[in-house]
């Protein structure tokens, strides 16, 4: 089901467009943090592209989002905010990929998007809390945890969005080849 399997330029070219889509959409912030739609593209290259393109961008995407946000948690929190942001496409693309012959569509993309949530909300506030433990002690990464609600409320906007956006781009593709 990759959207242009096969074909390495045209895979760069389109993944170029998703970086850029990044870029924009880490200028709409959810609350004024930086939980962004910065992510959105991530997840729907992870679901069209594969789960390696969707990660790269969903790490740039986040970098953009620091970077226009003056990495207000520091360049290495947001650094690894990054990183867990490539772990989560991986995690989606790879969810989405192997339960693509298990199930129909819609369940799997249900299930995709449960996971792609749990990552992106969770796993990453995890990471990025043990993260901030190391550097400034544990009483300012708990501290992080005002984050979540803005957290959950970006990753189910980014999520949701993307499923619903691939149906017509996949059926869309699929029409043109």
């Amino acid at each position: 089901m990759d959207f242009v399997a096969g074909n390495r330029t045209r895979n760069l070219v389109i993944s170029g467009l998703f970086i850029a889509v990044s870029y924009i959409g880490s200028n709409i912030r959810v609350f004024g943090t930086t939980i962004a739609f910065d992510s959105l593209p991530g997840f729907l290259a992870s679901l069209l592209l594969g789960p390696v393109y969707g990660a790269a961008i969903g790490f740039l995407g986040h970098l953009f989002t620091a970077l226009i946000s003056g990495f207000p948690l520091s360049a290495p929190l947001h650094g690894v905010i990054a990183f867990s942001m490539a772990i989560t496409m991986l995690g989606y693309g790879l969810t989405f990929k192997s339960l693509s012959n298990k199930f129909s569509l819609k369940i799997n993309l249900n299930l995709t998007g449960i996971v792609g949530v749990i990552l992106n909300g969770p796993v990453s506030l995890g990471l990025s809390i043990a993260a901030m433990a190391l550097m400034a002690g544990r009483e300012a990464a708990f501290g992080l945890l005002v984050l979540f609600p803005a957290l959950m409320l970006g990753a189910i906007a980014n999520v949701l969005l993307s499923i619903f956006l691939y149906i017509p781009l996949e059926r869309l593709w699929n029409k043109t080849k």
